[in-house]
């Protein structure tokens, strides 16, 4: 059976673009089909400026949705990434054959560390070195996929040059993962800035729909969210980036391709605001099951800390025998 590993990160409150990305895809066939993992990565959220109880608020809040989402610790292990050290102890092993041009190559570095230097703040060396960690969480329990949005995909690259260089230099130690994108809705975009990603740790939050907004919420953003000019419904990333992120959203929502959609839509001669009330609509009772089970599992908080202790024991017997593994190939003495 095919090992899974996935994991989000507490920096802000679950978004539809997490869900659609990656929680779905994790709960509707990962959970079935494979052995699966899937990690709250807490100590990712540390790589910038941070409130250290709202990450552990986050961190919690992340893990009781994405069991309200629907995963199955009966199917799946789910944990939190500083529960389980090998992340770290693996994370400077890898450190040590990774190299700072690699670092400085990764478009998140560049992105984020610009944004941080424009606000006249400084960049942590956190920051340029978390995908190394992010390889660490990937490496340590042997897995064959990583589900991620595609603006990840870069990441398990690195993770599969990293894996490839160590195993040629001091032993095959790892296996080598690849990257799983999702057919449809990989990647949601702002509704207010459809040419950026739907963040969840964004300042400006009228274009982000919230796993948690009540109903009126959600479809007051989708009624507001920027369309473009001309009035035809068509799936055109470049020409109509506002229409195809709506298109994208209800395709992901309904299980259809957003090519499919815009031909409907088309074919009726259906405005842009028919086309922002069917996708609210479909939203909110996608949310809707979420938001009720989630209710529910806040007031049992012992069933959630449960799930996360085992996940965290399963998850650690997985991860020791490949870190010790790792130890030993690259010349560390064993503790005596």
């Amino acid at each position: 059976m095919a090992r899974i590993f996935s994991g989000i990160k507490p920096t802000g409150h679950l978004t539809l673009g997490n869900y659609l990305g990656a929680v779905r895809q994790w709960v509707d066939a990962d959970q079935h089909r494979a052995d699966a993992l899937f990690c709250v990565v807490d100590l990712h959220a540390l790589t910038v400026d941070h409130d250290p109880a709202r990450v552990r608020r986050l961190s919690r809040q992340a893990a009781t949705l994405l069991l309200a989402a629907g995963l199955d610790p009966g199917l799946c292990t789910l944990f939190v990434q500083s529960h389980v050290d090998e992340h770290t102890r693996l994370a400077y092993v890898l450190e040590c054959t990774a190299t700072d041009g690699e670092m400085r190559r990764m478009i998140q570095y560049k992105e984020k560390s610009a944004r941080e230097r424009a606000a006249g703040g400084s960049v942590r060396l956190s920051l340029l070195t978390y995908p190394v960690l992010m390889a660490a969480d990937i490496l340590a329990y042997g897995a064959d996929e990583v589900p991620v949005g595609d603006d990840q995909a870069q990441h398990v690259e690195l993770t599969r040059d990293l894996a490839v260089r160590f195993n040629q230099r001091y032993g095959r130690t790892f296996a080598v993962p690849k990257a799983v994108l999702p057919l449809v809705a990989a990647r949601v975009m702002d509704l207010q800035d459809p040419t950026s990603k739907m963040g969840k740790s964004h300042a400006e939050t009228a274009g982000i729909v919230y796993l948690l907004d009540e109903s009126d919420v959600v479809r007051k953003k989708i009624m507001r969210a920027v369309t473009d000019s001309g009035s035809e419904v068509v799936y055109d990333r470049e020409a109509q980036p506002g229409v195809a992120n709506l298109l994208e959203i209800l395709a992901g929502c309904t299980g259809r391709k957003p090519m499919e959609v815009a031909a409907e839509y088309s074919s009726r001669g259906s405005s842009y605001g028919a086309l922002k009330k069917d996708t609210a609509e479909a939203v909110v009772e996608l949310l809707r099951p979420i938001r009720d089970r989630h209710a529910q599992l806040c007031a049992d908080p012992s069933y959630v800390d449960g799930v996360l202790r085992e996940g965290a024991g399963r998850a650690r017997g997985l991860a020791r025998p490949t870190v010790d593994a790792a130890y030993r190939a690259i010349g560390l003495l064993p503790p005596v």
